[in-house]
């Protein structure tokens, strides 16, 4: 008999998309998606099965499917796909206890992936300039989709050590973009004028769909457990990032950074937390020689080309010159420094 291998998280674009691939290995007989909504587009010969991780019911799922393998992508990452933090915490974190646990009562189960994602190292002035696997955060995550993915991580070596005998493997990717992939950062990225922290250029790192759905299915065919940094080659600045855009950058003092993501968030615009916004204001690079000498994976794309592949695929060039977006963001930070220097009260100031 054929594999047979459980995808969570299957109603959004990745999910969705993996789904489908795996489909085309002829060693796999079977592939169950779970999700708690029915998927917008069409998985194939998938079965969609309509339950929430939360519940034990899972256990059952897995138990009479006989589920080798599973895929664990249903984190998500911002408060508006689960309708709130306090339901985002419980999805993700009570979520993947429930399917470890369930997980770990199937004899069946040999082989477990987990999308993870580098926002556990955090952003910090004291990062290191390259994050490595076996590395800790300088500065713990206190809220958002970074903490719940610190929770996650924990429950899943834990798992490891109960269950020996599975196969895990932890992939923390960088921020992803491309042609159809939707998060907070590239509803950032399209705004026609993108704020920015004054004084800072973080270095940034990107992973292109295709090649984050090339490493997930590299590590469910094959046996690579342990934890891997996942991104594209080389670093951008997050202004280099801007300009490539087309945007104008809006230069805005360090105080009025929260203002900022509350301001996105009320807009409806782009969901943006306390953690996402360090990371605008201090980046965030990891190694990734585990990747290609432990996996054997190279991507397609690097970071640069990534990044370029999603602005071309999305059409965000506007028509904005690079000398128009120059001059705007001359004249944005003329603006600022008179307003810094100018005497408070007074018809002047």
């Amino acid at each position: 008999m054929g594999r047979v291998v459980m995808v969570t998280g299957v109603s959004r674009h990745l999910g969705g998309r993996f789904t489908q691939l795996l489909q085309a290995d002829p060693d796999i007989t079977r592939v169950i998606g779970v999700d708690v909504v029915p998927p917008k587009h069409d998985l194939g010969d998938a079965e969609f099965v309509r339950a929430d991780i939360r519940n034990p019911v899972i256990g059952k799922v897995i138990a009479q499917a006989e589920v080798d393998t599973v895929v664990h992508m249903a984190v998500l990452a911002t408060p508006l796909d689960a309708g709130g933090r306090a339901m985002m915490k419980e999805i993700n974190v009570i979520g993947t206890m429930q399917l470890l646990a369930a997980c770990q009562k199937a004899p069946s189960v040999r082989k477990l992936v987990v999308k993870s994602s580098t926002a556990v190292y955090g952003s910090s002035p004291q990062d290191p300039a390259l994050f490595t696997e076996d590395l800790e955060p300088n500065a713990l995550a206190r809220s958002g989709y970074a903490k719940d993915s610190v929770e996650v991580e924990g429950y899943v070596r834990g798992f490891a050590r109960r269950r020996p005998d599975v196969t895990v493997t932890t992939l923390r990717f960088a921020n992803f973009v491309g042609p159809r992939v939707t998060t907070p950062l590239t509803s950032y990225f399209s705004l026609p004028v993108v704020p920015t922290v004054l004084g800072f250029d973080p270095r940034l790192q990107f992973v292109h769909e295709r090649d984050g759905l090339e490493v997930l299915w590299t590590t469910t065919l094959d046996d690579h457990g342990g934890t891997f940094n996942i991104a594209g080659d080389g670093v951008m600045s997050l202004h280099q990032a801007i300009h490539r855009a087309g945007r104008p950058a809006l230069p805005l003092p360090q105080p009025a950074a929260p203002w900022i993501g509350q301001a996105l968030r009320r807009l409806g615009v782009a969901d943006f937390s306390s953690e996402q916004l360090r990371f605008l204001t201090y980046g965030r690079v990891v190694d990734t020689t585990r990747m290609r000498e432990v996996l054997g994976f190279e991507p397609r794309y690097s970071t640069r080309e990534a990044f370029d592949d999603f602005v071309l695929r999305q059409g965000l060039r506007g028509p904005l010159s690079a000398d128009t977006v120059e001059a705007f963001e001359h004249k944005a930070r003329d603006v600022l420094g008179v307003l810094r220097v100018a005497p408070r009260g007074g018809a002047d100031a």
